[in-house]
């Protein structure tokens, strides 16, 4: 998944694409812990709320393409929700994240959706994410199928997550940089 070292069907080293992408929700969805994840592969039971901002990078490859992923983990709290359009402003997308332990958080998720689709680029790719998939037996508050729905009708790449267990975690970071 990872990689340094490509080289195009030419044989001359492929070049590395900057993808900027950016994550949002509201505070305690897993944000945070998504991108840990998929990053370095680890996860924390008690993560600290982010402030601000906190960047990291994935480098992936698709075919014969280096794509460096340049994630933007968002403070979630909504204090800090008037710095939300200087991250996703010039991203290629967005992850926007919600509990699916939490019905309010799923509202939420809808309030970013619609902001993106209204102020962010006109092409960025929007993925939800319904996260902590791992506590779905005992505290589901949303269905599967009324999130499948909201992301078909509105274009959106849709996926259950679980950041502890890291059930598709890679496969939502890897389906939006296919795209």
């Amino acid at each position: 998944m990872t990689s340094n070292n490509h080289s195009s069907a030419t044989g001359q080293p492929a070049g590395i694409c900057p993808f900027k992408m950016v994550l949002l929700g509201e505070s305690a969805v897993g944000k945070s812990s998504l991108v840990l994840r998929f990053v370095e592969g680890k996860f924390h039971e008690y993560e600290v709320s982010t402030i601000g901002g906190a960047y990291l990078t994935q480098t992936v490859s698709i075919g014969d393409i280096t794509i460096k992923l340049e994630l933007w983990d968002t403070a979630g709290r909504e204090k800090y929700h008037s710095l939300a359009p200087m991250y996703y402003r010039g991203a290629h997308a967005a992850i926007v994240v919600y509990d699916i332990t939490n019905a309010d958080t799923f509202s939420r998720a809808k309030v970013w959706v619609k902001e993106l689709q209204h102020q962010a680029a006109s092409n960025i790719i929007i993925a939800l994410a319904g996260n902590k998939v791992d506590l779905a037996t005992t505290t589901r508050q949303v269905e599967v199928a009324d999130a499948q729905t909201y992301a078909e009708e509105n274009g959106l790449i849709f996926m259950e997550t679980s950041a502890k267990t890291s059930m598709n975690v890679n496969d939502i970071f890897m389906a939006i940089a296919r795209k």
